[in-house]
């Protein structure tokens, strides 16, 4: 039997309960508003239930077993037992404990929660469908809606998630047993960091990367190091090559994937086997195909919003050729009264990006002069070590026409980063050079997506580099190095050479 149609209404409708989403919502409690919040699968979102979250947990958990391993040089000999579905399932255990939260503190602050699909039938109504026979449909009137549906991973030709060899990040996280072998496609933040996590696992992994370097988009000197301990670990590295199509080995040992050559990619610049016999030919010669052993293929090349499912063109907003929601400095749409927060309305896709924009068009919603601020934006990749960035960096200090004063301090030079045995990489500020004031800073090493906030508050409070060097900082801590960093900038480092 199928229920029959209700229809309800609310003031603001938030459509997606991620970190965006449920943050939304909750400020929009606060805000003493009327407030309804759908989810078609979980709460939390992918961050919290397929991302973020799980992905920190094992990062965590494989960091503590191939520490334990390498720590000779301590005096620790060890050599752990990795039992994965021990560790998926601690995993799991921490995303239910966080995910309750979310239900619960939303209930605290008034928001009503929904299951199901909503889709657009104008400007100012959804048509909400319930999972499950039985369930049927309802439609909701709304005086204000925020969308905050995410994102989802990008899918390549012939690499279908429905077949069982074939991963995304998700079914990745969850997997119940080591792959002997791992074929990841895509270098960038997914890619790299679960490249590490399954070669500390103890599985052979190849990174195929259609450019020419990982990470793209980040300095050199950051990615230097990164790359080094990857190589370490026994990543091995294809660029310049996309993946074409994977089969099954007649002998049932495992997958074969293919790998072509990207129409003039330089696919000998980085030394990679396959790249050097190519070159061996002869010069002039097009690179030959890779042929890569594999037990399982992961795709991580990027992810895709989720606006294809709302029927927009029904509320009349606009999205660009990418499927991005267009949004202006108040996170509003094409449609003054409805909002798109999140992965959904653009680059970065930053689930504390997402979260701001949240809060921010809760406040808009109600009456406050509230905006959204992108000046001070941290991005961290959790790789093997961290790279945290935030602000400007010297190259956009330059074009943005600053005179600029540059800081670094090197890890190497820090007690404390010594006694952790992590000691590469380094950090860098980035300052106007006549009043001192923090633009930006690049942090790779240990705990940098700890000490970037740091020099958020410096940016976003207008500190100088006067300011964040006669800040007394505990010894021996890792953020002296941000002390460090701004002296060095000012001529007068104590633990370093000044530039």
């Amino acid at each position: 039997m199928v229920v029959g149609d209700v229809t309800t209404g609310t003031d603001v409708l938030v459509i997606g309960a991620g970190p965006a989403g449920y943050v939304a919502a909750i400020r929009a409690g606060q805000l003493d508003l009327d407030v309804t919040l759908v989810e078609k699968d979980a709460y939390g979102g992918t961050c919290l239930n397929y991302g973020c979250i799980p992905s920190k947990a094992l990062i965590t958990a494989t960091d503590i077993a191939h520490d334990a391993r390498n720590a000779e040089q301590m005096g620790i000999h060890a050599d752990p037992a990795i039992d994965l579905s021990g560790m998926v399932s601690w995993k799991d255990d921490v995303v239910d404990q966080l995910t309750g939260g979310v239900e619960k503190l939303c209930k605290a602050n008034g928001v009503n929660l929904m299951e199901g699909t909503a889709t657009f039938t104008d400007e100012n109504t959804v048509r909400i469908s319930h999972d499950g026979d039985g369930q049927g449909s309802e439609t909701l009137e709304f005086e204000h809606a925020i969308v905050a549906t995410g994102s989802s991973p990008i899918e390549i030709p012939n690499f279908s998630y429905g077949d069982e060899p074939v991963l995304n990040s998700r079914q990745a996280l969850s997997l119940d047993s080591v792959p002997d072998s791992l074929v990841v496609v895509g270098a960038g933040y997914i890619g790299m960091e679960l490249a590490s996590v399954f070669a500390k696992l103890g599985t052979d992994v190849t990174v195929i990367e259609m450019l020419d370097e990982m990470l793209p988009g980040y300095d050199d000197d950051l990615k230097r190091p990164v790359k080094q301990h990857a190589t370490d670990l026994g990543i091995e590295f294809e660029f310049g090559y996309t993946a074409a199509e994977w089969s099954e080995r007649e002998d049932g040992s495992g997958i074969r994937v293919v790998a072509d050559p990207v129409d003039g990619a330089d696919v000998a610049a980085d030394g990679g086997a396959a790249a050097g016999e190519a070159e061996a030919e002869g010069e002039g010669e097009e690179p030959a195909s890779l042929d890569l052993d594999a037990e399982k293929v992961l795709v991580a090349v990027g992810r895709r919003p989720v606006s294809d499912t709302l029927d927009l063109d029904a509320a009349g907003v606009d999205i660009d050729d990418n499927g991005f929601i267009e949004t202006d400095s108040r996170a509003r749409t094409s449609v003054d009264h409805i909002y798109a927060v999140g992965d959904v309305a653009g680059e970065p896709m930053l689930a504390h990006k997402g979260s701001m924009e949240g809060q921010v068009a809760a406040e808009v919603i109600a009456g406050e002069p509230s905006a959204i601020d992108y000046q001070a934006m941290p991005a961290v990749v959790f790789t093997d070590p961290e790279i945290a960035t935030v602000g400007m960096t010297e190259t956009d200090a330059a074009d943005a026409g600053f005179d600029t004063a540059v800081g670094k301090f090197p890890f190497q030079a820090s007690g404390r980063a010594l006694t952790t045995g992590e000691s590469d990489g380094f950090v860098k500020i980035v300052a106007e050079e006549n009043e001192g004031y923090v633009l930006g800073a690049s942090i790779v090493g240990p705990e940098a997506s700890e000490l970037v906030a740091e020099l958020g508050l410096a940016i976003e409070l207008g500190a100088t580099l006067e300011d964040v060097a006669s800040t007394v900082h505990t010894h021996p801590t890792l953020s002296e190095s941000v002390m460090e960093a701004a002296e060095n900038a000012l001529g007068h480092a104590i633990h370093t050479l000044n530039r």
